[in-house]
C-alpha cells in the first residue's frame, strides 16, 4: 500500500504516461490488487486491475464449487454484489476523459458463466476496469490515491465483504435445481419445460427485465408436470412440451411470440425473481429466421433449395448476398451441422417461400419452375431422420396442422392444448397440396475452414474486436451478428473475438479440422482450461468475458465475408 501510496505521490502532474510505473502488485489490507494494464491516454480503453482475497480474509464454502455449476453460480452472485456497489457508489474520483470511472463485466439476467469473479482454490479473484484520473492528460495523483484508497476499498466492503453467506446459498440452491430440472427433460425427452407463474413478457424491447403486471404462465392440464426439486417443500409444476413437432398458435397480441421468445432464452438460466427462472429449454435449441444479404460460405442447401435457373450447385451453396429463403435454408442446415437438436422459427422472421406453398401456388408455378423446397415438406424428415424437434410460431397456415404432433393455441396470453381440434380441422378440410420433399431429407454439410479464412491483418497489425453485442470487427472486414437473436450480452461477443484472434495466433485452421471438431475443441480448452485461456495474456485480467455456446460460434464463422470453405 505504501509502495503505491509513494509512487502516485511523486508522479503526481507529471504526463500521463507515467502511470505506467504502477503496473505491479500491492498488499492491502484483506486483498491484495494487481494492476496488470494501465491505459495510455485518459481518453483510451480503461486500466485493468485485479483484487484477490484470501480465503482467510473471506470464506468460501467449498460446496459452493464442489461443481462446475455451482461454482459459476456462486462467482455470478459475488458479481452481482461488486456491481450492485460500484452503481450505489457516492464518491467518484474527478478528472478528464475516463477519470475515476470503475466497473466490472456487470450480469444480466442470464446466469452465464464468466470471468469476471473466479473461485481459485483457496481465494477469490475479482477483475476491474478503471479510469486513472488526469488533469487534462497529466496525471492527477490525489484523486488516483482516492480511488485505490478509499472508494475500491469502499466497494470491496459493500460487496465480497458484505453479502452473507445465504445469499450465495440461495444461488447454490438455484443450480441444483436448475440442474434436476434438466435431468428431468433428459429422461422424459421434454424439449422446454415453462413453469406455472412464469411471467414471460418483458419491460420493453430495449430491457431484458420481467414486465410489472404481466399475466402469469399457467399450463394447459394436458402439458401440466409435477416435478420434485431439492431445497423447495412444494413440487414444481408446469408445461411440458416433449420432442417433435410443436406447433404455436393463435391471434395476433395473444402471446405467441413471447412464448417462442421466452423458450429461445430458455437455453440460458435466469436469476430468481427474473420470472423466467423456471423457463427451461433444450441447451442445443437454435432459433433460425430469414437474413436478407448475409454472406453464405460453401453450404448445402439442396434439402431446401435445388434447380436454379443459372445451374448453380446448391450443394456447395455460396452468396454474398443471400436472399430471404436462401439465407433462412443456410441458417437452418447450419444450425443442424452445429449440433442443434431442436429448430425454434418464428414465422413474423420467415421467408414466406420458404415457409409454405400453398395449393393453388403450386398450381400456378410448376415444380420444375420453383427451386424452393418449403419447410412444410421437411419437417417431418427432420424429426424421423434426424431426431431434430422443431418449435414453430404460425398465425397463417393451417396446412401445419398435418405436421404437428402438439399444437398449443396461446389466447389472452395462456396457452391452450388444441391438438384434437386442429387434427379434427385437419380431417376435415384436407389440403390437396403436392408433397415435394422426396424420400430423405438429404445430406449434411461437413465443412472445413481453410487456412486464410481469418484475415486478421489490418495493415501492419492484427485485429480482432468486438463492437457491442451484434458486431465483432476481424481485420478490414465486420461480421455482422444483428440476426443471431440467441447472442444475449456484449461480453459472449468478445469471447467470440478472443476465440477467433487464438485460433488465427494458433493456427488452428492450418490442419483443416471440419467445423463440427473445430467447435468440439473449442468447447474442450474451455471446459478443461477456463475462459482466460483464450485471452491474450491469460495470466493476467481476463475480467470481461462470458460464455458463448457453440452455435453462435458458428454463426460468427459462417457469417465471415473472408471465409475460405471446403466440403
Amino acid at each position: 500500500m505504501k509502495d503505491l501510496q509513494r509512487k502516485l505521490q511523486q508522479i503526481d502532474g507529471k504526463s500521463y504516461k507515467g502511470y505506467k510505473g504502477i503496473q505491479g502488485r500491492y498488499s492491502f489490507h484483506r486483498y491484495e490488487l494487481v494492476i496488470d494494464y494501465v491505459q495510455g491516454d485518459p481518453f483510451a480503453s480503461p486500466s485493468k486491475i485485479r483484487l484477490i482475497v484470501p480465503d482467510a480474509y473471506r470464506k468460501i464454502n467449498p460446496a459452493w464449487k464442489e461443481n462446475r455449476q455451482r461454482k459459476i453460480y456462486s462467482e455470478d452472485r459475488i458479481a452481482r454484489a461488486v456491481s450492485k456497489a460500484i452503481h450505489h457508489n457516492t464518491v467518484y474520483s474527478k478528472g478528464s476523459g475516463k477519470s475515476g470511472l470503475i466497473a466490472i463485466d456487470s450480469p444480466g439476467q442470464e446466469i452465464l458463466e464468466r470471468s469476471a469473479v473466479q473461485l481459485d482454490p483457496g481465494f477469490t479473484t475479482i477483475c476491474l476496469s478503471i479510469g486513472l484520473p488526469a488533469n487534462g492528460r497529466r496525471i492527477n495523483g490525489k484523486e488516483a490515491e482516492k480511488l485505490f484508497f478509499d472508494i475500491i476499498p469502499g466497494i470491496m466492503e459493500k460487496s465480497i465483504f458484505s453479502i452473507s453467506d445465504k445469499e450465495i446459498e440461495e444461488s447454490v440452491q438455484l443450480a441444483d435445481q436448475h440442474q434436476v430440472i434438466r435431468q428431468k427433460m433428459k429422461e422424459n425427452r421434454w424439449i422446454s419445460f415453462i413453469a406455472d407463474g412464469s411471467v414471460l413478457p418483458r419491460q420493453s424491447g430495449i430491457s431484458n427485465r420481467p414486465m410489472k403486471q404481466a399475466v402469469p404462465f399457467e399450463s394447459t392440464p394436458e402439458n401440466r408436470v409435477s416435478i420434485e426439486l431439492p431445497h423447495r417443500k412444494e413440487p414444481i409444476t408446469g408445461m411440458a412440451l416433449s420432442k417433435g413437432i410443436v406447433l404455436i398458435v393463435g391471434g395476433g397480441y395473444h402471446g405467441k411470440s413471447t412464448l417462442l421468445h421466452a423458450i429461445e432464452r430458455g437455453v440460458y438460466h435466469h436469476i430468481r425473481g427474473d420470472g423466467r427462472e423456471y423457463v427451461l429449454t433444450d441447451p442445443n435449441a437454435v432459433k433460425v429466421r430469414a437474413e436478407d444479404g448475409r454472406q453464405v460460405s460453401t453450404v448445402n442447401i439442396s434439402p431446401f433449395i435445388n434447380d436454379l435457373p443459372h445451374k448453380e450447385d446448391t450443394s456447395g451453396f455460396s452468396t454474398e448476398n443471400a436472399s430471404g429463403s436462401t439465407s433462412q435454408a443456410a441458417n437452418v442446415v447450419e444450425a443442424l451441422e452445429a449440433g442443434a437438436t431442436t429448430v425454434l422459427i418464428d414465422e413474423d422472421t420467415s421467408a414466406t417461400n420458404f415457409m409454405i406453398r400453398d395449393q393453388r401456388m403450386q398450381e400456378l408455378v410448376a415444380k420444375e419452375k420453383e427451386p424452393i423446397t418449403p419447410f412444410i415438406d421437411k419437417v417431418r424428415q427432420m424429426r424421423d431422420q434426424l431426431d431434430v424437434s422443431t418449435i414453430l410460431v404460425m398465425g397463417g397456415s393451417g396446412d401445419y396442422f398435418d405436421a404437428a404432433d402438439q399444437v398449443i393455441m396461446m389466447d389472452r396470453y395462456q396457452p391452450h392444448n388444441v391438438t384434437d381440434k386442429a387434427r379434427e380441422i385437419a380431417r376435415k378440410y384436407p389440403f390437396s397440396r403436392n408433397q415435394q420433399a422426396g424420400e430423405s431429407f438429404g445430406s449434411l454439410p461437413n465443412r472445413r475452414f481453410l487456412p486464410g479464412s481469418l484475415q486478421t491483418n489490418q495493415g501492419k497489425k492484427h485485429k480482432v474486436q468486438a463492437k457491442g453485442l451484434t458486431t465483432v470487427l476481424m481485420g478490414r472486414t465486420d461480421i455482422s451478428l444483428h440476426y443471431v437473436e440467441q447472442l444475449v450480452d456484449a461480453s459472449q461477443t468478445r469471447m467470440i473475438a478472443e476465440i477467433i484472434r487464438h485460433m488465427d495466433q494458433k493456427k488452428w485452421l492450418d490442419n483443416e479440422r471440419t467445423l463440427t471438431e473445430l467447435l468440439d475443441a473449442i468447447e474442450a480448452q474451455i471446459e478443461q482450461k477456463g475462459l482466460a485461456s483464450f485471452a491474450p495474456f491469460p495470466d493476467q485480467h481476463p475480467g470481461d468475458l462470458a460464455r458463448p455456446r457453440r452455435f453462435e460460434i458458428a454463426a460468427t464463422l459462417n457469417r465471415m465475408r473472408t471465409a475460405k470453405v471446403k466440403e
